[in-house]
């Protein structure tokens, strides 16, 4: 730790850059959680908004999943790894000015993309919709960012780096080469076909299981810590997760290719990344669990430790899940079904969204000055992401299961299987309906404390004062 002037200094100089990231994060999950709703619905009610062709399913769910990825995700995790590697580097952040301006290029660049995927403009390949012209200008923007969080690093006097920066750093270098190089290569005139799905499979793993992992990984690896007041359990540990992880992760992309016409030795080294990444999720949950251990009580009064180890518990399940949804005799049941959707949410939303609500939570209040209005808004929240996140996410898993054996099954009729699929959807409409609410609530405490309408700083904003079990 280091002297409480220093941290104030060094939060005053990341204040207008963090709060501009996550004020447009929070603008992006927005819009994320209209258009989500709408292909909700739109699975059960085909009718529905069908008459406009902007809103029509076909366009609605690339768009919403770009802008919870490149919106939401990306936006929030850059200013959350911003404010962390300020933090633990100690180094104050110069001419802020310049990730502003490069966090208004990234956005500016999405937005184009995502009026083409709505005008009905994309490139047709997942995850990588958004045309090639917005692609760049989100390139420019990132480099901007990324640029300067480096120089954090690079001018840091705290050494040896923690395992939070580990992460961060290697987020930061990993995402534009494979942004970057899975959005050239199809544009290139060898490049066709099987050949181009590839390399959006391969840029779509690597989004969520670098990127995103990366990010989350390094805020549960500090917060959980920091607010408990104890050091992580073992750095050897850390470190092991660590190399496993930069080894394997970015290997497994062709398990969402897995009985395609590629070759199938691609396919199987995938597979077995994903199987040595086993040493990379014990290691994790253990340390994690371990650091929490005699700590498990402050889930009742840390709004922060509550987020983030719901998510840290769902990163364990999102990353089992993935690795025996990976094996071949598993995925051809599941394949051509929700399955692989609630997989997405799981490590999007359950996992990553989790753990930056829970560093948003932390993070503001170092920020503007004031502590957040209330316990009861922030509980609210919780449990609209917690139980219509995972109600959502858990109908998505039955009903791929479900919709994979009926697919399976030679004497069901293709009307039969939708019928299957149908109950699923209206039930993941409500949960849906509850995570709306949950973000609507959260948008509003944090428009709040924007306007700093708080208690004043000083103490934390709990659910309950530490020693009292909270009240359900």
């Amino acid at each position: 730790d280091y002297p409480a002037a220093e941290r104030a200094a060094i939060d005053a100089s990341t204040r207008g850059p963090v709060l501009f990231f996550f004020s447009n994060a929070m603008l992006w999950l927005a819009l994320a959680t209209v258009l989500g709703l709408i292909a909700s619905i739109q699975l059960h009610s085909p009718t529905f908004l069908a008459d406009i062709p902007w809103l029509t399913y076909g366009r609605i769910w690339p768009a919403y999943t770009n802008v919870l990825s490149f919106g939401w995700a990306s936006l929030s995790g850059m200013g959350v790894a911003l404010w962390l590697l300020a933090r633990l580097c100690r180094v104050e952040v110069k001419l802020p000015g310049v990730l502003i301006t490069g966090g208004v290029f990234w956005q500016v660049g999405l937005t184009y993309g995502i009026i083409s995927i709505l005008a009905g403009k994309s490139t047709g390949l997942e995850w990588l919709e958004i045309p090639t012209g917005s692609a760049a200008l989100m390139l420019v923007g990132y480099g901007l960012v990324a640029l300067w969080a480096i120089m954090l690093f690079g001018f840091r006097s705290q050494s040896p780096a923690y395992i939070s920066v580990w992460y961060l750093i290697a987020a930061l270098l990993w995402f534009p080469w494979t942004f970057a190089t899975a959005h050239a290569a199809h544009l290139l005139p060898g490049v066709s076909g099987v050949v181009q799905s590839l390399a959006a499979a391969w840029a779509a793993q690597n989004f969520q299981n670098v990127w995103l992992t990366a990010i989350a990984l390094a805020t549960a690896y500090y917060l959980i810590p920091k607010v408990i007041n104890r050091p992580i359990h073992s750095y050897n540990l850390a470190s092991i997760g660590f190399w496993t992880f930069i080894l394997f992760s970015g290997l497994t992309g062709a398990t969402r290719l897995s009985g395609g016409p590629i070759p199938a030795w691609v396919v199987t080294l995938s597979i077995s990344a994903s199987i040595l990444l086993l040493i990379h999720i014990v290691t994790v949950s253990v340390n994690l669990i371990l650091t929490m251990r005699g700590n498990y009580h402050m889930v009742y009064h840390s709004p922060t430790i509550r987020f983030t180890f719901f998510g840290a518990v769902a990163f364990m399940l999102a990353s089992v899940i993935g690795l025996f949804s990976s094996l071949r005799s598993v995925d051809k049941v599941l394949h051509f079904t929700q399955f692989q959707n609630a997989q997405m949410h799981l490590v999007t939303y359950a996992f990553y969204s989790m753990v930056i609500f829970g560093a948003i939570y932390y993070i503001l209040p170092r920020l503007v000055g004031c502590e957040w209005l209330s316990s009861s808004m922030i509980s609210l929240h919780f449990w609209g992401a917690a139980y219509g996140g995972g109600m959502m996410i858990a109908i998505l898993l039955f009903s791929g299961i479900s919709t994979g054996l009926s697919l399976a099954d030679p004497e069901a009729s293709f009307i039969q299987v939708m019928e299957v699929s149908n109950v699923y959807q209206i039930g993941r409409t409500i949960a849906w309906s509850m995570v709306a609410l949950g973000h609507l609530i959260f948008g509003l405490h944090f428009l709040l404390m924007l306007l700093r309408i708080g208690q004043p700083g000083g103490e934390p904003t709990l659910f309950a004062p530490i020693g009292v079990e909270e009240k359900h």
